[in-house]
């Protein structure tokens, strides 16, 4: 799993328990995967279909910085399907964990369209070929 992004819990992300708001840690998460799933299917026009089970495993407080790692599980016609590990950078403890999220691609009409998409490829080896 690649941990691209790193996020620092502010006062302004925490929930009245002083840890951070689930809510706000599910928004970074789907913009995550919307930009994984931009880069993977090379089509700014895609959305988030389904997120399975939300497993919150431990909640961070403010000063924590946590990264949040995507990693591709399958390819669709018209869609990807990755799974979501969220943890500590310092600690490396566990926060959350999502076994599904699907993202669909779009074509111009806003509708579901294919993306010949098979496996996971980087943006060095496009700009190789």
């Amino acid at each position: 799993m690649n941990f691209h992004t790193r996020k620092w819990v502010k006062p302004e992300d925490l929930n009245p328990n002083g840890s951070l708001f689930g809510g706000r840690l599910l928004e970074w998460i789907d913009e995550e995967a919307a930009l994984y799933t931009i880069v993977q299917l090379e089509n700014r026009k895609i959305v988030t279909k389904f997120m399975s089970e939300i497993n919150f495993i431990n909640a961070p407080v403010q000063g924590d910085i946590i990264e949040i790692g995507i990693e591709a599980v399958a390819f669709g016609k018209t869609s990807m399907t990755m799974r979501c590990e969220v943890r500590n950078k310092l600690t490396r403890e566990e926060i959350l964990s999502i076994d599904r999220i699907v993202m669909v691609n779009l074509g111009p009409d806003g509708k579901s369209a294919p993306h010949g998409k098979t496996k996971v490829e980087y943006v060095r080896d496009r700009l190789e070929g």
